[in-house]
Order: C-alpha cells, then sequence, then structure tokens
C-alpha cells in the first residue's frame, strides 16, 4: 500500500497514512502567546482538521503522546482534554515533561489514529 505524506516541510509532513493509519507530527500551538488553555485549545481544533483531511476523527485516535514543559500545567490540559475526547473512547496516552521548541510552546501533542 502507498504511503501519502501531507504538508511536506524541509524537515517533516505533517500527516503521513499507510495502511489505514494516520500519523501526525507533533501539533504546537500556531499562536503561542496564549495560556496553556489556548494553546491546548488551539492544538486539538489542528488534530481535528488533519484527521477530517484524512478521513478520521478523533473518535478514532489510537494513541496520543502529549509533551509539556511543566508538569504544574497537567491539570489544565486534562480540563480541555476531558472536554475534547469522545467519552468511552479514550486513547493510549502519555504525558511527557520535556522541554519544546520555543519557549513560548506549552504544550505539543502527536497522534495516531485509524482512517
Amino acid at each position: 500500500m502507498a504511503i501519502q505524506r501531507f504538508h511536506i516541510g524541509k524537515r517533516l509532513s505533517e500527516m503521513v497514512l499507510h495502511n489505514g493509519t494516520v500519523y501526525l507530527a507533533g501539533q504546537v500551538a500556531e499562536n503561542p502567546k496564549q495560556d496553556v488553555t489556548g494553546q491546548v485549545k488551539q492544538v486539538l481544533a489542528q488534530i481535528d482538521k488533519l484527521l477530517a483531511e484524512a478521513g478520521s476523527d478523533k473518535s478514532k485516535i489510537l494513541s496520543c503522546t502529549i509533551y509539556l514543559p511543566s508538569m504544574a500545567d497537567f491539570s489544565q490540559l486534562n480540563a480541555v482534554w476531558e472536554s475534547w475526547v469522545p467519552a468511552g473512547q479514550c486513547p493510549a496516552r502519555a504525558t511527557v515533561e520535556a522541554k519544546l521548541a520555543g519557549p513560548d510552546y506549552k504544550v505539543e501533542i502527536q497522534v495516531t489514529a485509524a482512517v
């Protein structure tokens, strides 16, 4: 089966589709000046858009890795996440404290989903 790459850049593709699975690159906020709640909402909206483009949606997310520069933001992340993820369809998930690409980024989320 062919590998399809979307939004190909110099270093990465935003999304790769292969064999009924969609792999998203780590998503960060387009406006990193917002607080963690605002950034999480932005990132989840970007994920929704990319999954729709691949013919999938958040109910088909298989796994998710969330990167936070500070675990002090964990409860704010979860408040937004829990209102976004469909009840009973939570993916396997890990949340990791990590230094992100820029100091203004408060969250980065990477997902793998079925199509």
